[in-house]
């Protein structure tokens, strides 16, 4: 029988973050480093993404980008 991982859920939530700058780096066509540090920049991913983890990953895939990227880019209009 095979052994299943059990995750954390800091590991849980990790995997989440990236794919939510994945999905975005996909939708935007560009690399996915160029849209980690774009978030890292405006500090989306510590007070947005991951905080908010338990309401945005019940969000379909599709939602949660056309969400990231429209946060990104408000956040980014502000700064």
């Amino acid at each position: 029988m095979e052994q299943l991982i059990e995750l954390s859920q800091t590991e849980i939530k990790l995997a989440f973050v990236a794919s939510c700058i994945e999905g975005t780096a996909r939708a935007l066509g560009k690399p996915y480093q160029e849209i980690f540090e774009r978030m890292k920049h405006v500090g989306m991913i510590r007070n947005y993404i991951w905080p908010n983890y338990e309401m945005l990953h019940t969000e379909s895939r599709e939602n949660v980008t056309n969400n990231m990227i429209e946060c990104l880019t408000t956040w980014e209009a502000g700064k």
